[in-house]
Protein backbone atom coordinates (compact mmCIF):
# COMPACT_ATOMS: atom_id res chain seq x y z
CA UNK A 1 0.00 0.00 0.00
CA UNK A 2 1.53 3.14 -0.89
CA UNK A 3 1.53 6.20 1.19
CA UNK A 4 -1.28 8.28 -0.51
CA UNK A 5 -4.03 5.91 -0.54
CA UNK A 6 -3.60 5.05 2.65
CA UNK A 7 -3.55 9.06 3.99
CA UNK A 8 -6.76 9.76 1.12
CA UNK A 9 -8.35 6.00 3.11
CA UNK A 10 -7.64 7.58 6.67
CA UNK A 11 -8.98 11.07 5.64
CA UNK A 12 -12.52 8.93 4.51
CA UNK A 13 -12.27 6.91 7.66
CA UNK A 14 -12.27 9.53 9.97
CA UNK A 15 -15.01 11.12 8.51
CA UNK A 16 -17.04 7.73 9.53
CA UNK A 17 -17.88 6.99 12.88
CA UNK A 18 -14.91 6.62 15.48
CA UNK A 19 -14.21 3.47 17.64
CA UNK A 20 -14.30 6.20 20.47
CA UNK A 21 -13.64 5.23 24.00
CA UNK A 22 -14.02 1.45 23.51
CA UNK A 23 -10.45 1.94 22.12
CA UNK A 24 -9.47 4.79 24.32
CA UNK A 25 -10.10 2.55 27.36
CA UNK A 26 -7.61 -0.21 25.52
CA UNK A 27 -4.63 1.64 26.83
CA UNK A 28 -6.28 3.31 29.82
CA UNK A 29 -3.58 5.08 32.18
CA UNK A 30 -5.13 7.68 34.91
CA UNK A 31 -3.80 9.23 37.60
CA UNK A 32 -7.42 10.11 38.54
CA UNK A 33 -10.95 8.44 37.96
CA UNK A 34 -12.84 9.61 35.10
CA UNK A 35 -15.76 11.89 36.11
CA UNK A 36 -19.34 10.87 34.77
CA UNK A 37 -19.31 13.66 32.58
CA UNK A 38 -16.53 16.15 31.78
CA UNK A 39 -16.76 19.58 34.30
CA UNK A 40 -17.68 22.95 32.93
CA UNK A 41 -14.53 24.44 33.63
CA UNK A 42 -12.84 21.96 31.85
CA UNK A 43 -9.90 23.71 29.51
CA UNK A 44 -10.58 22.78 25.82
CA UNK A 45 -7.40 21.91 24.54
CA UNK A 46 -5.55 20.34 21.38
CA UNK A 47 -3.04 17.79 20.24
CA UNK A 48 -1.55 17.35 16.75
CA UNK A 49 -1.00 13.67 15.78
CA UNK A 50 1.46 14.82 12.63
CA UNK A 51 1.98 12.24 10.18
CA UNK A 52 4.50 12.00 7.32
CA UNK A 53 7.13 10.05 4.96
CA UNK A 54 10.45 9.20 5.50
CA UNK A 55 12.40 6.31 3.28
CA UNK A 56 9.07 6.38 2.24
CA UNK A 57 7.28 4.62 5.61
CA UNK A 58 4.95 6.84 7.22
CA UNK A 59 6.28 8.58 10.76
CA UNK A 60 4.31 9.68 13.44
CA UNK A 61 5.60 12.70 15.62
CA UNK A 62 5.65 12.74 19.10
CA UNK A 63 7.85 14.70 22.07
CA UNK A 64 8.98 14.38 25.31
CA UNK A 65 8.08 17.02 27.68
CA UNK A 66 11.26 19.36 29.53
CA UNK A 67 10.96 18.14 33.30
CA UNK A 68 9.35 20.97 34.76
CA UNK A 69 7.08 19.99 37.92
CA UNK A 70 3.90 20.15 35.65
CA UNK A 71 0.97 17.56 35.65
CA UNK A 72 2.86 15.92 32.74
CA UNK A 73 6.33 16.98 33.33
CA UNK A 74 9.06 14.70 31.56
CA UNK A 75 6.26 12.79 29.56
CA UNK A 76 5.92 12.04 26.18
CA UNK A 77 3.20 13.39 24.40
CA UNK A 78 1.51 14.97 20.96
CA UNK A 79 2.28 18.74 20.41
CA UNK A 80 -0.43 20.55 21.63
CA UNK A 81 -1.94 22.83 24.66
CA UNK A 82 -4.58 25.56 25.54
CA UNK A 83 -7.01 26.62 23.37
CA UNK A 84 -6.95 30.46 22.95
CA UNK A 85 -9.29 33.19 22.36
CA UNK A 86 -7.09 34.34 19.26
CA UNK A 87 -6.99 30.85 17.62
CA UNK A 88 -10.34 30.50 14.82
CA UNK A 89 -11.41 26.82 16.19
CA UNK A 90 -9.37 24.04 17.90
CA UNK A 91 -7.79 22.72 14.77
CA UNK A 92 -6.01 25.84 14.54
CA UNK A 93 -5.03 25.04 18.06
CA UNK A 94 -3.52 22.08 17.57
CA UNK A 95 -1.47 24.00 14.63
CA UNK A 96 -0.38 26.92 16.33
CA UNK A 97 0.68 24.90 19.26
CA UNK A 98 2.75 22.19 16.79
CA UNK A 99 4.38 25.55 15.52
CA UNK A 100 5.60 26.67 18.87
CA UNK A 101 6.54 23.71 20.38
CA UNK A 102 8.26 21.71 17.79
CA UNK A 103 8.45 24.42 14.27
CA UNK A 104 6.19 22.53 12.79
CA UNK A 105 5.37 25.15 9.71
CA UNK A 106 1.09 25.04 9.64
CA UNK A 107 0.90 25.25 5.82
CA UNK A 108 2.73 22.24 5.66
CA UNK A 109 0.20 20.54 6.98
CA UNK A 110 -2.76 18.89 6.02
CA UNK A 111 -5.68 18.11 8.31
CA UNK A 112 -6.91 14.92 7.47
CA UNK A 113 -9.56 14.74 10.29
CA UNK A 114 -10.28 14.05 14.21
CA UNK A 115 -10.21 12.00 16.50
CA UNK A 116 -12.28 11.56 19.64
CA UNK A 117 -11.90 13.80 22.66
CA UNK A 118 -10.69 12.90 25.71
CA UNK A 119 -11.13 14.36 29.24
CA UNK A 120 -7.89 14.36 31.23
CA UNK A 121 -8.74 14.66 34.98
CA UNK A 122 -5.40 15.26 36.63
CA UNK A 123 -4.73 18.78 34.50
CA UNK A 124 -8.42 19.15 33.41
CA UNK A 125 -7.79 19.29 29.85
CA UNK A 126 -10.39 18.50 27.16
CA UNK A 127 -8.22 17.38 24.28
CA UNK A 128 -9.19 17.33 20.56
CA UNK A 129 -6.66 15.37 18.84
CA UNK A 130 -6.16 16.11 15.00
CA UNK A 131 -4.42 13.73 12.82
CA UNK A 132 -2.48 16.16 10.32
CA UNK A 133 0.11 14.86 7.14
CA UNK A 134 3.17 16.61 5.90
CA UNK A 135 4.86 15.35 2.76
CA UNK A 136 7.89 15.72 3.93
CA UNK A 137 9.42 15.23 7.50
CA UNK A 138 9.69 18.60 9.20
CA UNK A 139 12.38 20.71 10.18
CA UNK A 140 12.33 21.16 14.03
CA UNK A 141 12.73 23.91 15.85
CA UNK A 142 12.54 23.27 19.41
CA UNK A 143 10.81 25.17 22.18
CA UNK A 144 13.61 24.37 24.54
CA UNK A 145 11.64 25.45 27.71
CA UNK A 146 8.63 23.07 26.76
CA UNK A 147 10.26 20.38 25.07
CA UNK A 148 13.68 18.34 25.52
CA UNK A 149 13.12 15.98 22.25
CA UNK A 150 11.17 14.99 19.29
CA UNK A 151 10.48 10.80 18.47
CA UNK A 152 9.82 10.20 15.27
CA UNK A 153 7.60 6.25 15.37
CA UNK A 154 6.84 3.92 12.24
CA UNK A 155 3.44 3.90 11.74
CA UNK A 156 3.77 0.03 11.16
CA UNK A 157 5.54 -0.33 14.64
CA UNK A 158 2.38 0.37 16.25
CA UNK A 159 0.38 -2.67 14.74
CA UNK A 160 3.02 -4.71 16.72
CA UNK A 161 2.36 -6.79 19.47
CA UNK A 162 5.79 -6.04 20.48
CA UNK A 163 4.47 -2.19 21.29
CA UNK A 164 2.55 -3.49 24.06
CA UNK A 165 3.11 -3.59 27.21
CA UNK A 166 2.36 -3.35 31.35
CA UNK A 167 4.52 -1.32 33.54
CA UNK A 168 4.86 0.63 36.63
CA UNK A 169 4.90 4.66 36.02
CA UNK A 170 4.99 7.96 38.71
CA UNK A 171 3.16 10.72 37.49
CA UNK A 172 4.68 14.30 38.18
CA UNK A 173 1.14 14.97 39.65
CA UNK A 174 1.32 12.22 41.93
CA UNK A 175 5.18 11.37 42.99
CA UNK A 176 4.03 9.50 45.99
CA UNK A 177 1.63 7.11 43.82
CA UNK A 178 3.29 4.25 41.76
CA UNK A 179 0.34 2.80 38.54
CA UNK A 180 0.96 -0.16 37.26
CA UNK A 181 -1.32 0.92 33.46
CA UNK A 182 -1.47 -0.12 30.02
CA UNK A 183 1.60 1.76 27.39
CA UNK A 184 3.42 1.22 24.54
CA UNK A 185 7.03 0.51 24.65
CA UNK A 186 8.79 1.67 21.89
CA UNK A 187 12.24 0.03 20.50
CA UNK A 188 13.98 1.76 22.52
CA UNK A 189 12.54 1.14 25.55
CA UNK A 190 10.66 4.50 25.61
CA UNK A 191 7.34 4.45 27.40
CA UNK A 192 4.12 5.89 26.04
CA UNK A 193 1.23 6.12 28.79
CA UNK A 194 -1.89 8.10 29.58
CA UNK A 195 -3.96 10.25 27.65
CA UNK A 196 -1.07 9.90 24.76
CA UNK A 197 -1.87 6.01 24.90
CA UNK A 198 -5.17 6.47 24.97
CA UNK A 199 -5.20 8.67 21.87
CA UNK A 200 -2.76 6.37 19.67
CA UNK A 201 -5.04 3.39 20.73
CA UNK A 202 -8.15 4.52 18.59
CA UNK A 203 -5.97 5.89 15.55
CA UNK A 204 -3.91 2.13 15.75
CA UNK A 205 -7.50 0.58 15.87
CA UNK A 206 -8.39 2.55 12.75
CA UNK A 207 -5.23 1.72 11.12
CA UNK A 208 -6.20 -2.25 11.91
CA UNK A 209 -9.12 -1.78 9.87
CA UNK A 210 -6.77 -0.72 6.82
CA UNK A 211 -4.40 -3.17 7.42
CA UNK A 212 -6.90 -6.05 8.21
Amino acid sequence: MDNNSTIEWLRQRLLQPLPGRAAQERMMGRVLPHPIKVPENARPSAVLCLLFPVDNALQMLLMKRREDNTAHSGQVSFPGGSYEATDADLKATALREAQEEVGIVSSDVDILGALTPLYIPVSNFNVYPFVGYAAKRPQYNLSHNEVSYTIEVPLSSLLHPDRKTVTDVISPAMPDVIRNVNAYKLEDGTIIWGATAMIISELEMILAERAG
